[in-house]
């Protein structure tokens, strides 16, 4: 499947946002929850906890989708995409994440976690639209 890729319109709203919304789906019934995020080279990875809806319903079923939105009376602004999840649950890649975060969010200053408490979800774009966006 081909990489989806962003234009610059699309890499500075989403670098200048900070939260999204993520769905998942397990037996037919959606879950849609608000989550931080960090966008890096074409991905989105979110920090969650092993006893969440979502990471039980990646477990189960890799398809996710995301938004990330803008609304106010003078306009809209908005970038949805499609993509296959997968966790990160240990390694460089869970302390290189873990630092990004923790130097981003100030939830993750104020309630630390180590490896083996809290994975992260990166989800990889299959599909993308927007609008709104200059």
């Amino acid at each position: 499947m081909a990489r989806v890729s962003f234009n610059d319109s699309e890499i500075d709203f989403l670098n200048k946002n900070e939260a999204c919304r993520i769905a998942t789906c397990h037996d037919g019934i959606p879950h849609v929850v608000p989550v931080s995020y960090i966008f890096e080279n074409g991905s989105f990875f979110i920090a969650t906890d092993y006893k969440t809806k979502k990471y039980e319903n990646i477990k189960r079923n890799k398809t996710a989708a995301l938004v990330v939105d803008r609304y106010s009376s003078v306009g809209n602004s908005a970038l949805c995409i499609q993509g296959t999840a997968e966790t990160i649950e240990s390694g460089q890649e869970f302390s290189r994440l873990y630092k990004k975060f923790h130097d981003r969010f100030e939830w993750v200053r104020l309630d630390p976690w180590k490896e083996g408490e809290a994975p992260f979800i990166k989800v990889t774009p299959t599909n993308k639209v927007s609008w709104g966006l200059e």
